[in-house]
């Protein structure tokens, strides 16, 4: 099911405590773009389903990433892309979309995106994934 664009940037603005929607939307055009250029195929296509159509439009631009970057990496690279930005509001900034864009995906399709993602992002869109037994190094 579609979210609704006012629904969608709402939930934004309030867990990004941002004063304006304009700021929330600001936040949600930025991170879609730069997570639409790490996805490709279904998964891309599924999560822009979801999406109101002015953010499923953003997340399909056709930017694409040469290389994943990593968790810090997005961060840094959403700092970049918003004027007065720092890493720590560009740290608060994703957080926010992707936790709304992870509930209007569900887990299933949440759970497909991380997979196409290196790890650690699963942090960044607010659901943790449990430590596997391989993931544990032993202390000597």
């Amino acid at each position: 099911m579609t979210m609704r664009w006012e629904a969608f940037l709402d939930q934004v603005k309030e867990r990004g405590e941002y004063d304006t929607t304009e700021e929330a939307e600001r936040a949600a055009r930025t991170v879609l773009a730069l997570l639409g250029a790490h996805l490709v195929g279904e998964v891309r296509a599924d999560l822009a389903a979801r999406l109101p159509e002015g953010l499923a439009l953003v997340l399909l631009s056709p930017l694409q990433a040469r290389e994943p970057l990593s968790p810090e990496r997005f961060v840094r690279a959403t700092a970049a892309w918003i004027e007065g930005a720092t890493e720590q509001t560009a740290a608060w900034d994703v957080g926010a979309v992707l936790s709304v864009a992870a509930d209007a995906a569900g887990d299933e399709l949440t759970g497909r995106i991380l997979l196409q993602l290196p790890a650690g992002y699963d942090l960044l869109f607010g659901h943790p994934q449990p430590v596997q037994p391989a993931d544990i190094t032993p202390s000597p």
